[in-house]
């Protein structure tokens, strides 16, 4: 199936997962719709820029545009939500050439004292493994869009 999203060639890919929670003293419907509203990333992920699509939540079959930055330079992505369970389950599909497909999962769950929001990164056809220091600088990224998420949700 054709999906527009880059390939790596050769069958010798990494996949590669990775997972950050936070709770937040929000309601799930609250949580779900900020994260889901690419007009809000660039407020909490520090590669997002600018987004071309509506301000709104983005649902099932949806399709936006972001443009984004990374330690070689800018970047173009071209998103299509594969999956959206509001207020619980939201799944972006994405792709570069030098990472291979990129799926974004985020999960809200109810929890006492509000709702935990997972963020999940999965990278299923990477071309090459992402190195410690990749590993090191997602991990403290999403610690940085985790605490922002919560920060900006919480004072709504």
């Amino acid at each position: 199936m054709e999906t527009g999203i880059p390939m790596p060639a050769g069958a010798d890919t990494h996949p590669f997962e990775r997972s950050h929670s936070i709770v937040i003293a929000a309601s799930a419907e609250a949580v779900f719709d900020y994260v889901t509203n690419p007009k809000t990333w660039p407020q909490w992920i520090a590669s997002s820029h600018e987004l071309a699509c509506d301000d709104r939540p983005m649902r099932y079959g949806d399709t936006f545009h972001e443009y984004w930055s990374t330690r070689s330079g800018p970047v173009e992505l071209d998103w299509l939500v594969i999956a959206c369970d509001a207020p619980w389950l939201w799944n972006g599909l994405t792709g570069t050439e030098f990472t291979g497909p990129i799926i974004v999962e985020y999960r809200c769950d109810s929890v006492d004292g509000g709702v935990k929001f997972t963020r999940t990164l999965r990278n299923p056809a990477r071309p090459k493994p992402p190195t410690p220091e990749m590993v090191a600088r997602i991990d403290a990224e999403a610690d940085a869009a985790l605490a922002a998420i919560r920060r900006n949700v919480e004072s709504m």
